[in-house]
């Protein structure tokens, strides 16, 4: 279709920049894994048994590496958890463990920003987690490392420092559920396409931010990311 065939301009299409291509990554879905580094299952009181679940964010809640993020509405307790990022070239359902690092074409790091506040209420209410997670300007990314260029990586460390303090400190090789093991997991509940990107869990130390806070985080081979938390709109 062409712009004629709308009836209200077409919105922009939510894209990440990709390392050394001049060229960006399209999203279509943004998926995140929930408790999937034990440390922050237990700092959260969760059952470390139980196994990660899916929930979503909007591809056009993005932002990139320098943004300001202005402080989001309704909560008074919004927290940083640094993740690894999977972007996926390509997808289906049922896609298989040893098969599915075939359609990932690159990695990231980001930010699964959170109203923790909101999402606590929502938890005890037993009501999804949208209004604690999707959010505008809540998934913070940035640009993309191909995985032709730096391979699979499966260990490396992942951090998160505010202000120049670290607080958020893990492995890849902490992640409970692997990048192979959640790929197959989504895939048996929905069909995963070319343009999803995947948020792979966050390891302990989340705590709350406050405006004018700088965050820069990263994931060892892959990246950093910086941004920093702006005044309410």
């Amino acid at each position: 279709m062409n712009a004629s065939s709308f009836v209200i301009p077409a919105p922009p299409q939510a894209a990440i920049p990709v390392v050394g291509e001049g060229k960006s990554f399209p999203v279509r879905r943004i998926w995140c894994v929930g408790r999937n580094y034990l440390e922050h299952i237990r700092e959260m009181g969760n059952d470390e048994r139980d196994p990660p679940f899916f929930f979503a964010k909007h591809a056009d809640m993005l932002e990139g590496d320098g943004a300001t993020i202005p402080y989001p509405p309704l909560t008074k307790d919004l927290h940083h958890e640094v993740e690894l990022i999977v972007a996926m070239k390509s997808g289906g359902l049922n896609i298989s463990a040893d098969k599915a690092l075939e359609h990932v074409y690159g990695y990231a790091v980001g930010i699964d920003m959170t109203r923790r506040d909101l999402q606590q209420a929502s938890r005890k209410k037993e009501r999804p987690w949208e209004i604690g997670k999707s959010f505008d300007h809540s998934a913070p990314c940035s640009a993309l490392q191909p995985a032709a260029k730096i391979g699979h990586p499966n260990k490396g460390k992942i951090w998160l420092s505010v202000n120049g303090t670290e607080r958020q400190k893990g492995d890849l090789s902490e992640l409970i559920w692997s990048v192979p093991e959640i790929i197959w997991q989504l895939s048996k509940q929905v069909e995963i396409g070319a343009g999803d990107i995947i948020l792979t869990g966050t390891p302990a130390g989340v705590a709350a931010l406050q405006p004018g806070d700088k965050i820069e985080c990263g994931v060892d081979g892959i990246g950093t990311l910086k941004v920093k938390i702006g005044e309410p709109k």
